[in-house]
């Protein structure tokens, strides 16, 4: 029964604006009137402004349905409570990937046992006690792998890449893919793969890309990439198990690596609009027509339950040369250059600036007069191709120095889709030796890591970046990088870069020492890693850092289920794989496990708010 004098709404609010959140749920149970007032729109735009220290001109989610339950989804919904901690590696784990469906995971890792044994581990992520269980371990040793630092399943999840570094002979280390059988864990072949932070990725269901690289010079090279069957059985002479994509020349040492495919199909009905002006478009486009916005009625009939029941190559320089390397002990770190430092350092003894200048003039000359000419349609599309599926091959590249400075974009046209046609670029005329970029971004900062957005239309792209206005004289001696970590977001549509960089992340390691970094991006979330011992975890709309997640070592990779942005995966130096879940996910498999169902949403947002936040260090972008 309410008691005693009522104070106006309007007073009432004005308290309410200057509590903090928690004391306003709070307040909220107190009656149904404060309730009621406790639900006011104008009221959490407030507070959710201020808490999450957003600017003003930032509009909000274009998905969202209110202010309040936006709070709720960046309050609540955040994967950052660990739940478990998997120990089943004995070495650094550098890697993680999540079949498409969500259900099983791999991870792969250093694993050094004296007998040097490398694994890459699967995982069962449905069983019914919500735990994450081994289901297969698969030993790379026997075929004189260093370790695994890369997997990705295929589009059918029947089929796992595994990208790992070959140790060679005269201490040599190349890389190699191997694909395995989903069905019976069987290895179905195994491909070539230098430099080895190439990494690999798959095309189709059935057709991987590697790469291989030819030095032609003391700075230049050429980068050859290839299309292979998963299956390398040879059904008949006649039938092709590879076929060269793209044959690139390098310039100053550089070589192509991380390669990933984009498949544009979705980007004109992408997930997420990061332009908010092209946001505001497409509300008015689809909204005017609809019902006009209507004022927030205060209902005192809805009870919390049925509102919460409705929400639910060549050794790598072991000089400690440069690059992107998958570890730190003494194990080669980044692909393909060791001839660069071997060749280069031995060569640079006894050839001057004078010849190197010589080569270079000449390899530009040679680039010029034998390079297939770039597609002109990859921004302006022809008549003929609006609404067409294209598919693009992203990697990392450089011009200026052998570390990763640029984005490359080539396109991959339907009949090389296949292996079938003309083998080894027989198609080609020799006027074309070379193939050309079609589209080149650059970062001005060492790449140590990129991640596509589920709908292929945003790439996410961390870089260390170089002082401003640096000038490089010296191929072989790249500029010192910063120790914050730079988020680039680039709009593959566009082919412009959104927004500010995302930052929060920081590495510490030197030009000379810097490795991969992986990064994974949700429908509306996107993590990292870094080496400050923290995954940390951003709103895609908000550009603001939401949680950071607690290791003990260096955060090598994370990875978002895709079929739960709410269950996240990180992996550490520190030999574990940690699994992190929402509060609400937390609190739901808690209610669900005999323990009675909390009274309302308020009542649960205040039963863990504290704890929580402890638990992951920082969370809803409070550091």
């Amino acid at each position: 029964m309410e008691c005693g004098p009522v104070l106006p709404d309007s007073l009432v609010l004005e308290i309410f604006l200057r509590l903090p959140h928690d004391a306003v749920l709070r307040a909220g149970l107190t009656c149904r009137q404060w309730q009621a007032v406790s639900r006011d729109e104008f009221l959490w735009r407030e507070l959710f402004y201020s808490y999450y220290r957003i600017p003003r001109s930032v509009p909000r989610h274009p998905s969202a349905v209110s202010w309040y339950r936006e709070f709720k989804r960046l309050f609540d919904c955040i994967p950052c409570v660990e739940v478990q901690t998997l120990r089943e590696h004995s070495d650094q784990v550098l890697h993680l990937a999540f079949s498409h469906r969500g259900h099983r995971f791999s991870s792969c890792s250093k694993d050094c046992t004296v007998k040097f044994s490398f694994f890459t581990q699967l995982w069962d992520t449905e069983r019914p006690d919500g735990n994450i269980s081994l289901v297969h371990s698969a030993s790379m040793r026997p075929f004189n792998w260093g370790y695994t630092q890369f997997s990705q399943f295929n589009p059918d999840d029947s089929l796992l890449l595994v990208s790992g570094v070959y140790l060679g002979p005269h201490h040599s280390s190349s890389g190699e893919i191997a694909v395995i059988s989903m069905e019976n864990y069987t290895l179905l072949s195994r491909v070539r793969n230098k430099p080895y932070d190439v990494f690999g990725c798959w095309l189709n269901e059935t057709h991987l890309i590697s790469g291989n690289l030819h030095w032609i010079g003391n700075m230049t090279s050429c980068s050859v990439l290839w299309l292979n069957k998963a299956f390398q059985n040879v059904e008949s002479e006649n039938v092709n198990v590879v076929k060269r994509l793209f044959k690139i020349q390098n310039m100053n040492a550089s070589t192509i690596r991380t390669v990933m495919v984009a498949h544009c199909r979705r980007h004109d009905s992408p997930d997420l609009l990061l332009d908010y002006e092209a946001q505001s478009q497409a509300r008015r486009e689809r909204g005017e027509q609809q019902h006009p916005h209507q004022p927030l009625l205060f209902d005192l009939g809805t009870s919390e339950s049925d509102e919460e029941e409705e929400d639910e190559e060549e050794r790598r320089r072991e000089t400690g040369s440069h690059g992107l390397s998958c570890g730190r002990l003494a194990q080669p770190t980044i692909s393909g250059l060791e001839h660069v430092f071997h060749v280069s350092s031995a060569s640079r003894k006894n050839v001057g600036s004078r010849e190197l200048q010589i080569e270079a003039h000449v390899a530009q000359m040679m680039g010029r007069a034998y390079t297939k000419a770039p597609d002109s349609n990859l921004i302006e599309p022809t008549e003929s191709e609006e609404g067409e599926d294209k598919t693009y091959l992203l990697f990392t590249t450089g011009s200026l120095t052998y570390s990763p400075h640029q984005i490359g974009i080539k396109r991959i046209k339907p009949d090389q889709m296949t292996t079938s046609g003309p083998v080894l670029g027989e198609e080609r005329s020799s006027e074309e030796f070379f193939d050309s970029l079609d589209h080149v971004i650059d970062i001005h900062g060492h790449i140590i890591g990129m991640g596509l957005s589920p709908d292929h239309r945003y790439l996410y792209v961390n870089s260390r970046a170089w002082p401003a206005g640096c000038v490089i004289s010296d191929p072989m001696s790249p500029p010192p990088i910063a120790e914050e970590i730079d988020m680039h977001v680039i709009d593959l549509k566009t082919l412009r870069e959104e927004r500010r960089s995302l930052r929060a992340h920081r590495a510490f390691t030197p030009n000379d020492e810097c490795f991969f970094i992986f990064l994974d991006v949700s429908r509306d979330f996107v993590a990292s890693g870094a080496e400050d011992k923290h995954g940390y975890i951003w709103d895609r709309h908000y550009n603001i850092c939401l949680a950071r997640l607690a290791h003990d070592d260096v955060v090598n990779s994370v990875a978002f289920s895709p079929a739960d942005q709410e269950l996240l995966l990180s992996a550490s130096d520190d030999s574990t794989v940690k699994v992190w879940r929402s509060p609400r996910m937390v609190r739901l498999a808690q209610a669900s496990s005999c323990q009675p169902r909390p009274r309302g949403l308020l009542s649960s947002w205040l039963m863990r708010s504290s704890k929580n936040s402890a638990l992951a260090g920082s969370v809803n972008g409070k550091p």
